[in-house]
């Protein structure tokens, strides 16, 4: 990984002054945001006030952050422990709860957090759900150190009877990050094949416990409404929410064999395997394509209590 000598250093030292953790301003308009908790009844309401919406790219990150968006929405849950809860998270002396991403000051300091947590996340051109959770462990050891309890886990969509239900009950506890596939028509008709993925932070969710559809509310760091204008790798966007439909399919997947680079032959050039699986598809205004469909996969959940 190509790296700045001086970025990379300012992640382990950098001091930032202690500050009392407020309520941070909140995703979407118009402020202030209204925090839901209904998870009674056949419906839910759920929502989370005070997250942030980092942007993932950054100069400085490798490949200017294009990559980076595990990274970059864990750090949005991070940000809300630190930030609405007064969890000590972070690394050394970097402390989450003392940084502003809307600060133009700190926007290195935290551009050198996203670059630490996908260093913990074992970042190789992308990061996994798996690898973000023990980034997630590193980050929170300050608060168990200071007598906080932690814990975390995923939930796929396959073979899961409540995607939905699971994922609001999930995001009452706090902000989830949630992967999804994008994925092109496969060899045979019908047939889909993944062909690359996307990491979010999910902020808000509504909709009905063993339902097929849900209605989400997203801080997706990819999808900067000034990506591509200005000096947009070197300052934060305006913080956004993006709303997307999630809807209940089960679609033929095409499996193509990877190649094992320990061996000689190149078993890519073998035929792939199908398989029958449950994706939730989600679509909106900010997320459409003519060549791919948006499949979401699965959730990592968070959770810290003292």
């Amino acid at each position: 990984m190509i790296r700045n000598a001086l970025v990379a250093a300012a992640a382990l030292t950098a001091v930032v002054a202690p500050a009392t953790a407020v309520a941070d301003p909140i995703i979407g308009t118009p402020p202030p945001c209204v925090g839901a908790s209904d998870l009674a009844g056949p419906q839910f309401n759920v929502k989370k006030c005070g997250v942030s919406d980092v942007d993932q790219h950054r100069a400085g990150l490798e490949s200017n952050g294009n990559a980076y968006c595990g990274p970059a929405s864990l750090y949005n849950v991070l940000h809300y422990w630190g930030h609405q809860k007064d969890a000590p998270v972070g690394w050394l002396t970097t402390k989450v709860g003392n940084l502003d991403p809307k600060d133009p000051s700190d926007f290195s300091v935290i551009t050198n957090s996203i670059w630490r947590i996908g260093v913990d996340a074992k970042y190789d051109g992308g990061t996994s759900l798996g690898n973000l959770r023990k980034a997630w462990d590193v980050a929170t050891k300050p608060a168990r150190d200071a007598g906080w309890t932690t814990s975390t886990g995923a939930v796929s969509t396959h073979e899961n009877p409540d995607f939905a239900g699971d994922l609001a009950k999930k995001l009452n506890e706090g902000p989830i990050q949630l992967v999804y596939g994008r994925y092109k028509a496969g060899p045979t008709t019908g047939s889909l094949q993944r062909s690359g993925g996307h990491i979010v932070t999910v902020v808000s969710a509504t909709g009905s416990f063993g339902g097929s559809t849900i209605q989400l509310k997203l801080a997706d760091p990819g999808r900067a409404g000034d990506s591509g204008q200005g000096d947009y790798l070197y300052t934060q966007s305006a913080y956004e929410s993006l709303d997307v439909t999630l809807t209940k399919r089960s679609i033929k997947e095409y499996v193509p064999v990877k190649d094992d680079e320990n061996t000689r032959e190149d078993e890519s050039l073998e035929p792939g395997t199908y398989r029958t699986v449950t994706r939730w598809e989600l679509t909106g205004p900010r997320y459409v394509s003519d060549t791919t469909r948006q499949m979401v996969e699965a959730f990592n959940w968070f959770d810290m209590a003292k």
